[in-house]
């Protein structure tokens, strides 16, 4: 979450007035996160009346909004706690906002409790597995399909099209690591249980009251694919914090995933190569970030190296 399209109490109003949430009684930007404007706003004057967050998109094109507005609707209504999407009045799931650089969409959600934390703990760790075996199992009858974003096809693109630069910024070790990585990736084939997964799934995407998650937040990386790729992205994400009890730590989220989803033999012996696959992918992503940085009003680019170094320790184990 970021700030990138600025909106006036003028535009806030405007938009809520098409809503039966009550009338504007604050908002604020929240800084967190990379990948569309967030504010949370708070209304006054209905039965509806709360705390919501408004996403206006940067990124994501247009036909590709209503997968995410029903497939949160039906996590929601399936015993998943994440942000259930606001209706219209007209009963449309997205609005439209004009900024300068054109109109844009947007959509309101509900806002859940707990917060976010910076690192968890062995509970919270076994806490958030369980919370994705969850999400998992509450999105095996959605009956939508959507194609990985960012698998090997874009991965390719993307190193080759950065791979001078990175030479020039990161040296060329980063940039042999880079293409060493990708050539192993893309002669990987893997036939494992596949559904909608969430594919973000780090601590500023998780809400916790004491050690227990209450709520999955952001779900604007979510696609069909393998379930153990998901648990790859989290692992690397929550767990591996480069440490000598990583191994705990992983075990601990393994141990609260199969609480709920036991992983089948053919996941296990899939997990090492994928927990590099998705260290390539975020190192990727943010050596990409880093090197053609957006503005925006508040904005925050996570540093690459801290996925260089996990990609760099999994190739070694």
């Amino acid at each position: 979450m970021s700030v990138y399209t600025e909106l006036s109490q003028t535009d806030f109003e405007a938009i809520l007035g098409d809503y039966s949430l009550g009338t504007l009684h604050g908002f604020e930007g929240i800084a967190a996160g990379i990948e569309n404007s967030n504010f949370f706003i708070d209304t006054q004057g209905s039965p509806n009346s709360g705390r919501f967050v408004l996403t206006v998109f940067e990124r994501l094109a247009d036909d590709e909004l209503p997968y995410f507005m029903r497939l949160m609707k039906h996590l929601s209504q399936h015993g998943l706690s994440c942000p259930d999407v606001m209706v219209r009045k007209g009963g449309g799931l997205i609005f439209d906002v004009h900024g300068d650089d054109g109109v844009k969409k947007g959509c309101i959600v509900s806002c859940l409790t707990g917060r976010t934390l910076d690192e968890l703990n062995i509970a919270q760790l076994r806490s958030s597995g369980k919370a994705l075996a969850q999400l998992h199992l509450a999105g095996k009858a959605f009956p939508e399909h959507r194609d990985n974003p960012t698998d090997t096809n874009w991965l390719a693109d993307t190193i080759d099209g950065m791979m001078a630069d990175v030479q020039e910024k990161y040296g060329e070790g980063s940039a042999q690591l880079l293409f060493d990585e990708l050539n192993i990736q893309q002669e990987q084939s893997f036939d494992l249980p596949t559904g909608v997964i969430h594919g973000d799934m780090f601590v500023d995407n998780i809400l916790f009251e004491g050690d227990a998650v209450s709520g999955i937040i952001d779900f604007y990386y979510a696609h069909t694919a393998a379930y153990a790729t998901d648990i790859a992205v989290s692992l690397n994400a929550q767990a591996v914090l480069l440490g000598k009890d990583d191994r705990e730590r992983i075990q601990a989220f393994l141990e609260g995933y199969e609480s709920l989803r036991p992983l089948s033999e053919a996941e296990k012996e899939a997990l090492p190569v994928l927990l590099r696959l998705g260290a390539l992918r975020f190192w990727t992503s943010r050596l990409y970030d880093a090197l053609y940085p957006r503005g925006g009003a508040m904005t925050q680019t996570k540093d690459p190296e801290e996925y260089r170094k996990k990609l760099v320790v999994h190739r070694a184990s």
